[in-house]
Formats: structure tokens, C-alpha cells, sequence
């Protein structure tokens, strides 16, 4: 994998964690592609050099960016691939794409969720919908919200690959004045985990909108991470330390953060909002919602005790009162 300031990367997506990703990009590379749907957006962009719908404040350098709503023409012409849209849409953007137009490329997702219409983590879902090796698949995941990319806040990425060598390489590309990036070579893990993590984010976002304090929240968030270990240890049982920054780290930013959506949907959820009053008044999407279901399924199928998932989807899914539910959970965790 070429890397360097000549490196041809391309970022798929136009919220805000792709346009944090650019803005991070944009200090170690020369030339940047970026794919947006929206052509209001992008014909904002080329004009004023701002996202008008995602980190506003946020300016770039558009000789420097090549931005089209042409995903087959930009796949071309890239090297290395960021998926950065919601991972409900991921289907939807690449159905047109052919395995033979990502052939050879490196494929690194920023995505935190689920591939719906497969119920399989995106790794999984590259691997097998385009024939791209786990040894091309990465991801890139937290603990880092993009809000505070784009005050240029110290903040740290993890990047995974089966392939380290390409896990550092792309870490490098990454790396600035205000972003440290480490390393892993547990691919499926950190995936799950950064997947995971949204959901229990949902969880201390439920119990706070019901007055639950900062005391039981400790409690719940020290019982998450046991939960996320049970869960990847069950479905991909190799030697890792849950308490590093891409485990624990990116579970407590997303479970405490004032940036956190999925935080802030269960939030309103535990303030006696419906899913749809929720989702209709945030605007964005909360990835944990969607992630619950699959992943209730896939740990029903591995028969993975796992209370406070549970506990949301039984919320979010069959509709069961958040309040009661919460109180039954509390007799479960220590």
C-alpha cells in the first residue's frame, strides 16, 4: 500500500465523521477524493469550502479535493477506500459496485454498525459481497467523536487489519499535530466492539433520561465492557486486552460524551420519546439502534448471556417499558 503525501485515498460519505476524516487527511496528503450524495452539499462545498450540514466551522483547501456524487468514477481512481456512511446505507451506496472495480484497492471502514440486509459486520460484508482479502480490510475506530477533530483536540484513532503492515501504514496516514493513531491486528474485535459499544452508549443514555445518576451509570458501563468481552470472545476467541483505548476507550467516550448520538437518542428514549419521535427530532443517525436487533440475533445464535443488550432491545424492538425493564435490570449487574 503506497502511502506518503501522494497516496490516492478516497472517503466515502458526507457526515461528519467523513468530513472529520478529510480535515485529519487533508495535514499528510496531497490530493484527496470525497463522494457525497447530497449535490446541494457538494456545489456548497466547492463555493464556500465548508460542509454545510456537518461541522460548519470545519474550512477546506478545495483545489486540494477532488468531490463528486460519481462513486464508480472516484473507485477508479483511488488506492485506498474509508467507508464512512451510516452503515444502514452501506448497501444501498455500493450496490452498483463490482468486485472486479475494487480489486487490489484497500478497503478501511469508519463505520460503528451492522450491514442490515446481511446481518454481518462490514469486514464480513466486504469480504464476501467483493471478494476483497481480510488482508485489504481495516477499520478505523475510537475512542474519537468528531466534533472535537474538528477543534483540532488531542485525539486517538485505532486502526486494525489482519495485516499489520497495512494497519501502520494507514495509521501514518492518519497521524497529525492533533491525532495519534495505534495498531491492532484484531480486525473482528475491534469492529464488534466498536459496534457494541453504541449500544450500551443507548443503555446509560436510556437511564439518564430516567434519573438514573452517575453512580449506577459506573456500574452499568464496568458491567458493558464484560459484556462486549463475553461477546467477541464467543464469536472470535484470540488473546486481547478489552481495557485499551479501542475496547474500553471507545466504549466510555461514546457512554459519557455530550457528542455521543447514541447517548443522546436513549436519552430521549428515557424521557418517554418513541423511536420515531427520537430519530425524527435528532436528525442523524443513532448507529445503535440499528445495531441492537443483529447483533440480539447473533448473540442469541452463540447463547452469550448478555443482560443490558437485552435490556435495549426489548426497549427499542418489543417495545417494553424502559423504566420496569431497567429495574429488572438492576438485580442483574454487580
Amino acid at each position: 500500500m503506497e502511502t506518503g503525501r501522494n497516496s490516492r485515498i478516497l472517503v466515502v460519505g458526507g457526515g461528519s465523521w467523513a468530513t472529520a476524516l478529510i480535515k485529519i487527511l487533508s495535514q499528510n496528503v496531497n490530493s484527496i477524493s470525497w463522494w457525497m450524495r447530497d449535490e446541494s452539499a457538494i456545489e456548497h462545498l466547492k463555493l464556500h469550502s465548508h460542509n454545510p450540514k456537518y461541522l460548519q466551522s470545519t474550512e477546506f483547501d478545495m483545489e486540494n479535493i477532488t468531490i463528486s456524487s460519481d462513486l464508480n468514477t472516484l473507485i477508479d481512481g483511488a488506492e485506498i477506500i474509508i467507508i464512512a456512511v451510516p452503515s444502514a446505507f452501506v448497501h444501498a451506496t455500493f450496490k452498483k459496485i463490482t468486485g472486479e472495480a475494487l480489486h487490489g484497492k484497500f478497503i478501511f471502514s469508519a463505520l460503528k454498525g451492522m450491514i442490515p440486509e446481511m446481518n454481518v459486520i462490514p469486514a464480513r460484508y466486504l469480504h464476501k459481497n467483493f471478494g476483497i482479502p481480510y488482508s485489504k480490510i481495516g477499520i478505523i475506530c475510537g475512542p474519537c467523536h468528531a466534533e472535537e477533530v474538528a477543534m483540532e483536540r488531542l485525539s486517538y484513532l485505532t486502526v486494525a487489519c489482519s495485516e499489520i503492515s497495512v494497519a501502520n501504514e494507514m495509521a501514518k496516514q492518519l497521524e497529525c499535530r492533533y491525532i495519534k493513531a495505534s495498531v491492532s491486528d484484531d480486525l473482528f474485535g475491534t469492529e464488534f466492539s466498536a459496534i457494541l459499544k453504541n449500544v450500551y452508549a443507548l443503555a446509560t443514555g436510556i437511564s439518564a433520561g430516567l434519573g438514573y445518576g452517575d453512580n449506577f451509570q459506573a456500574v452499568l458501563i464496568s458491567n458493558s465492557i464484560r459484556e462486549i468481552e463475553k461477546f467477541i470472545d464467543a464469536l472470535h476467541p484470540i488473546h486481547r486486552d478489552t481495557k485499551t483505548s479501542a475496547y474500553l476507550g471507545d466504549l466510555l467516550v461514546t457512554a459519557y460524551s455530550k457528542f455521543s448520538r447514541n447517548r443522546t437518542f436513549g436519552f430521549m428514549i428515557g424521557k418517554g420519546y418513541s423511536v420515531k419521535a427520537a430519530q425524527l427530532e435528532m436528525n442523524m443517525v443513532a448507529e445503535g439502534y440499528y445495531a441492537v436487533k443483529s447483533l440480539h440475533a447473533i448473540k442469541k445464535e452463540f447463547e452469550v448471556d448478555m443482560p443490558i443488550l437485552d435490556y435495549v432491545y426489548n426497549v427499542l424492538y418489543a417495545r417494553k417499558s424502559p423504566k420496569k425493564g431497567l429495574h429488572f435490570l438492576t438485580e442483574k449487574l454487580d
